[in-house]
């Protein structure tokens, strides 16, 4: 995919856990992973509208902005996951009818 650079990191550990022969680990980036930021911002959004725990955290020192500022930050990587998902999409369909064409032709 253009707009998620090594997008996919694939490791193998010489030296395994106690137990077991090897050790690997995957790490791939997709649009997928939104639905999941979705899911916590919205229980995020849910507490933090009660202000469930928030005293734990304002008596520690945090601002209550923090939290507001996080839920932005999360709302804005949502967005431009859908972002790139919907222009995805669209480069595939642009790309369907260029077949189209060339097949009738």
């Amino acid at each position: 995919v253009e707009w998620i650079p090594n997008n996919i990191k694939a490791s193998v550990c010489d030296i395994p856990p106690k137990g077991l022969k090897m050790s690997t680990t995957f790490i791939g980036n997709s649009t997928a992973i939104q639905e999941m930021f979705k899911r916590v911002s919205e229980q995020f959004t849910a507490m933090f509208r009660r202000k469930a725990f928030l005293h734990w955290y304002t008596g520690e020192g945090m601002d209550e902005m923090e939290f507001t500022e996080a839920e932005s930050n999360m709302n804005d990587l949502v967005s431009e996951y859908q972002q790139y998902q919907d222009a995805t999409a669209e480069e595939e369909g642009e790309f369907d009818e260029d077949e189209d064409m060339e097949e009738m032709m």
